[in-house]
């Protein structure tokens, strides 16, 4: 993991103020991460530090793009990534105590004598984030799903076996206590 070092900024030699620095993740970065390659992410993320006496201000912005699978077809979908996450690192004589302490997920704490800061895990987990939860085929111009029709039928077809089954269901008679 030694290309891992150029996500280490040396704040120690920054003076007071803002800082901007861009990084363009791309299949190594993730395959480093989480051993496992993912292809079908390509991110960029643009970190505004801002460097003050004892603690910075992290500002990251996501952009980019995902491949991921329709939830409903399991057609190939590309979504935009865009999302913004702030964190505070503070200085602190105790970081590991300060951090178990610390109730604020964007609040982290380093050592006083700490002179570089290391960002890669905040890198990939905020561009996980900032991937959609659901993937859904978008609609035409005329308002239909671009999903796979054949999937979409056996789906409608599968919903209609088990609404069939539900209704000879040995549960059927507590409907009438669901209200109550």
């Amino acid at each position: 993991m030694g290309s891992m070092r150029m996500f280490e900024i040396a704040f120690v030699g920054l003076k007071p103020g803002v800082h901007e620095f861009n990084y363009d993740l791309d299949v190594q970065f993730f395959k480093e991460k989480t051993g496992v390659v993912n292809d079908g992410i390509a991110a960029n993320v643009k970190l505004s530090l801002d460097k003050n006496n004892g603690f910075m201000l992290l500002k990251f912005i996501v952009g980019g793009n995902a491949e991921v699978n329709c939830d409903r077809c399991g057609n190939p979908l590309k979504v935009d990534l865009w999302d913004e996450f702030n964190m505070v690192v503070k200085l602190t004589e105790d970081p590991q105590k300060a951090n178990e302490d610390e109730e604020d997920a964007d609040i982290f704490y380093i050592a006083k004598s700490e002179s570089h800061i290391e960002i890669s895990d905040w890198l990939y987990e905020f561009v996980m984030l900032s991937i959609p939860m659901q993937h859904i085929c978008s609609n035409d111009k005329n308002g239909q799903s671009l999903c796979n029709r054949e999937v979409l039928k056996k789906l409608e077809a599968m919903q209609v076996k088990t609404d069939e089954q539900q209704g000879n269901s040995i549960w059927k008679g507590l409907e009438k206590f669901k209200n109550n």
